[in-house]
């Protein structure tokens, strides 16, 4: 029997971290008086996330086995015409099982943030921002209308903005936040104007309105041309989703976003802003159900950012990049699920990379640390033997995310891939392509990583820029200032229990959590009302389900299918090329220069925003402003008219001579003239 949930608890959860943000962000920094200290300050952020973790766990159990629902408006704004603009909360599964998501891996990335920022000058306001951060994402995973959404949507993005560029000293900080902030501004302008087709045909906001609405919307046609108006809309909304979850071509701000500290790093990019667009894709599957046109645009740019961007994972050398290409990897994977009307496996996967992937960033920082700020993974090596626990719970990270059977990367990943081979639309083949190549190249650039930084020799010595390290990281390089030194300045150490633990907090939903839920979260009730797939045009979860036989029985299938030996081709290649015979590499390098420079420039990319479009952005306003503003505003129609009058006048005055006799010739003139005038027209 569905129950109803209790307003005031739902409240609570985004309130809670709003109010540590609040309190550490005033109280606890100069703007305040400094007030309250560091151990306050994060005590405060920390126990209101750690109590909004708790009620969202409750909700969950309410939700997943008491059919507990929640979807009422909370206060009401404004209201213009018939339109309401308010503030409410929808929850069902979905919005369940994000909440769980965000706080929890909030949560662990707070802890961590004690030890990683302990010598950061900013540390209380650090705390202020990601808790602001995680009370913005949970706004708006729990809106029920589009107008809370979009408030959450920018919520995020402004918060990203401010810890992006948290080290505003940084030249390369301020570039990235900036960056980032402009490039969402693109992708938020296509949003605004989806939002806006909604607004001016459906007459609401609200989701429940709008989708009870989306069958008279899907008969209209879009003025002027031949297109659906739906179809429009959903690419509209998509394009925000592209900003957003970074795919291609506005995926571009995402991994120079790592110049901001690594705790940020693991909570935009694994359960936080990167997966607002895929969550909203799914919110609203009501509408891109009754598109094809839209779906195959979604699966297409999926699957470009899926295989492109993970060629480029394969050269990058510093740590945080390569988990940053990963991910802009794995959300094309979410994407083009989502075209594939997967929309369950797409947040499925969701779930199971926000783990593993945060996993993967933290323990990316826990070896920053211990490697006394070096970033490069051309000069590690050996770790395992330094930071135990860092290594095994970063294999276990990696064997999730090549999608090892039995792991949590490995059941989400494995149905994105049938779900696309099963698809009828024409951008399917070239997607599953793109799926399947990405498993190889997945497996190759991430163990590539592991072997460098954890096996082999040690090479911490070989760095040309060791000695700099303790002059130029400080709070800037990647942030901690660590204060553990060992006798041998260069030798790593383990990362302190603050650290470690949020590590192996989050390697254990890495292993486990696919294998529990795949059942309930594909196959069963948890979605039944929050996603909607038409399975009379769209087969691809029709197909999962035939397939589907039990988590064991599909990890034991899975050792024989294609995904599983790609990915140890993947494994294999990696060993052999940087650790049987590391010279191979360099020489391949050089055999196919032309290409490493087009991976190394990022498909040139970054140079095309920079010189053709800033550029022409640029010389466009610079036109708009000489040849518009100031030659036919300023010097027409305003300068001009002024002349124009003084001419005029200057000609009238000279007729005004005040003699009387120079009147009379006038008039007898005009009269001789109109005379002459008229007898010429007889």
């Amino acid at each position: 029997m569905s129950q109803t949930l209790n307003a005031s608890t739902l409240l609570a959860v985004p309130m809670a971290p709003l109010v540590g943000a609040i309190l550490a962000g005033i109280l606890g920094t100069q703007f305040g008086g400094n007030w309250i200290g560091r151990r306050m300050s994060h005590s405060l952020t920390i126990l209101g996330v750690l109590l909004s973790f708790v009620l969202s766990a409750m909700t969950l159990v309410s939700v997943a086995f008491d059919g507990a629902r929640f979807n009422e408006t909370l206060y009401t704004w404004m209201v213009v015409g018939g339109l309401k603009m308010e503030i409410g909360f929808l929850v069902d599964g979905l919005t369940a099982m994000m909440m769980c998501v965000v706080t929890f891996v909030s949560l662990m990335v707070h802890l961590y943030t004690v030890g990683y920022m302990e010598e950061d000058e900013g540390y209380n306001r650090f705390f202020a921002y990601i808790s602001l951060f995680t009370f913005a994402m949970l706004m708006l995973v729990m809106s029920n209308n589009l107008l809370q959404l979009f408030f959450g949507w920018e919520a995020v993005g402004l918060v990203s903005y401010l810890l992006i560029g948290f080290w505003f000293n940084k030249p390369t900080a301020i570039f990235a936040n900036m960056k980032a902030f402009l490039v969402n501004r693109v992708g938020d302008f296509g949003f605004i104007l989806g939002i806006g087709l909604i607004v001016a045909y459906a007459g609401s906001l609200n989701y429940a309105e709008v989708f009870a609405k989306s069958g008279e919307l899907a008969k209209i046609g879009f003025p002027g041309t031949d297109w659906l108006l739906v179809t429009v809309i959903c690419i509209c909304l998509f394009i925000g989703a592209m900003g957003k979850s970074a795919q291609f071509p506005l995926h571009v701000w995402l991994p120079d976003s790592m110049e901001g500290p690594t705790p940020i790093s693991a909570l935009i990019h694994a359960a936080t802003m990167v997966t607002a667009g895929i969550f909203m894709v799914a919110r609203m599957s009501p509408l891109f159900e009754l598109s094809d046109t839209a779906l195959n645009f979604v699966m297409v740019i999926g699957a470009i950012t899926a295989l492109f961007m993970g060629f480029l994972g394969i050269i990058q050398n510093d740590i945080k990049r390569v988990v940053a290409y990963s991910t802009l990897s794995q959300l094309g994977y979410m994407t083009v699920a989502l075209g594939a009307s997967a929309y369950s496996v797409a947040v499925f996967h969701l779930m199971t990379h926000a783990f593993f992937k945060a996993l993967l960033f933290l323990a990316a920082g826990s070896v920053i640390m211990g490697v006394h700020h070096n970033q490069d993974i051309r000069w590690m090596g050996g770790l395992r033997r330094y930071m135990p626990i860092t290594w095994i719970t970063a294999l276990l990270g990696s064997l999730a995310l090549i999608g090892t059977p039995l792991f949590s990367g490995f059941y989400s990943k494995d149905e994105i891939i049938m779900a696309v081979h099963a698809s009828t639309l024409p951008g399917a083949g070239f997607a599953y392509f793109a799926v399947l190549a990405g498993v190889f190249i997945t497996a190759f650039y991430s163990f590539r990583m592991y072997f460098l930084v954890f096996h082999g020799k040690p090479r911490f010595d070989q760095n040309p820029d060791a000695h700099q390290h303790a002059h130029d990281a400080g709070h800037h390089d990647d942030g901690h200032a660590h204060g553990h030194h060992a006798a041998d300045p260069h030798a790593p150490h383990e990362s302190p229990w603050v650290v470690t633990l949020p590590l192996v907090l989050l390697a254990i939903p890495s292993v486990l959590i696919g294998f529990i839920t795949i059942q309930p979260m594909l196959f069963g009730d948890f979605f039944k009302d929050a996603i909607f797939v038409n399975l009379e045009l769209h087969k691809a979860m029709d197909a999962l389900r035939e397939e589907f036989h039990g988590p064991l029985q599909m990890a034991l299938h899975g050792l024989s299918a294609a995904p599983f030996w790609l990915a140890l081709a993947g494994v294999a290649s990696a060993y052999y090329l940087y650790m049987v015979n590391p010279a191979l590499p360099a020489a391949m390098k050089v055999r196919v220069q032309p290409l490493y420079t087009l991976l190394e420039n990022k498909y040139y990319m970054d140079w095309f925003n920079e010189n053709v479009l800033a550029r022409g952005a640029r010389a466009l306003g610079t036109g708009l402003w000489k040849g518009g503003d100031q030659a036919v505003i300023d010097g027409v129609l305003v300068n001009g008219a002024w002349k124009l009058v003084a001419w005029v006048a200057g000609v009238a005055r000279r007729a005004q001579t005040g003699y009387l006799y120079h009147y009379a010739l006038a008039m007898i003139l005009g009269v001789f003239v109109l005379m002459t005038y008229f007898v010429w027209l007889k």
